[in-house]
């Protein structure tokens, strides 16, 4: 099935894996009602470029109001927000293995001792992100510029590989990072205190779909929809599926809305 225009629903993600976990889910509901779906992917600030210029029908997902609000603003009256899907937010997370009575806060990053041992590089993902806009803000806000760190904006495969070979060696290092988040399942990260407020707080993952396009959905989807919730553990475990079982985001989406439907 199509929409009443005879189009697939075009479905837009941020090109960020734990985005493509809930889109994946939101894919197999519409496929499952009997729509076509084409999926596409942006970066953060050009996923809500294509949702203005009507060119996606429904993203997956805005992060209200703080990471995500002024993109989707230009776009605010003509769509819809379907549903929050899951409650992120940002964070400033060390291995636990670094001792929380020496470095508890943003403002201990400039003790002596922690200097010794930190990584001064902070790694993070594209510099569209919330995280990374944050964290680059942090660097100055936090004087931490005058003592040797500076911010990286780059990729998800960077800032993770480096996280990992850290922890394996047990390094120290920051890392700016979100939950819901993969590394969350197989390592414990600690986030620091932030006194600053400077990480935006917890957002709503919402799932925004243009009205004009709503008309054409199956209104059984619409409900389903309207009506899904997945949390931040959720999430975590999808894009774990995805990223190290290697899984499709399908395949894990099917996986889950099973064992949904088996459970109720």
């Amino acid at each position: 099935m199509t929409t009443r225009t005879g189009q697939p629903i075009r479905l837009g993600y941020i090109d960020l894996s734990f985005h493509l976990a809930s889109a994946g889910v939101v894919q197999e509901i519409l496929e499952r009602h009997g729509h076509q779906v084409e999926l596409r992917a942006a970066p953060h600030e050009a996923m809500f470029e294509l949702l203005h210029a009507k060119e996606v029908d429904i993203v997956s997902s805005a992060w209200l109001p703080a990471s995500h609000g002024g993109y989707l603003a230009p776009s605010l009256d003509a769509v819809e927000k379907l549903t929050v899907l899951y409650e992120p937010y940002c964070l400033w997370g060390v291995p636990d293995y670094v001792p929380a009575d020496v470095l508890a806060s943003v403002e201990d990053l400039k003790k002596p001792e922690v200097l010794d041992k930190m990584d001064r590089v902070i790694d993070g993902i594209n510099p569209g992100a919330g995280i990374s806009r944050f964290s680059a803000a942090m660097i100055d806000a936090y004087g931490l510029r005058d003592v040797g760190y500076r911010f990286e904006p780059g990729s998800e495969a960077t800032a993770f590989a480096k996280f990992e070979r850290a922890v394996a060696d047990r390094r120290w290092l920051v890392l700016p990072l979100w939950s819901p988040q993969y590394l969350h399942h197989d390592y414990r990260i600690r986030s620091l205190v932030e006194p600053k407020g400077m990480l935006g707080g917890q957002d709503e993952a919402t799932l925004v779909a243009r009205k004009e396009v709503l008309p054409g959905i199956a209104p059984a989807a619409l409900e389903e929809l309207r009506g899904l919730y997945l949390g931040n553990d959720v999430v975590t475990d999808l894009e774990h599926a995805i990223r190290v079982e290697g899984l499709s985001a399908q395949e894990a989406a099917r996986r889950w809305l099973d064992t949904q439907r088996m459970a109720a």
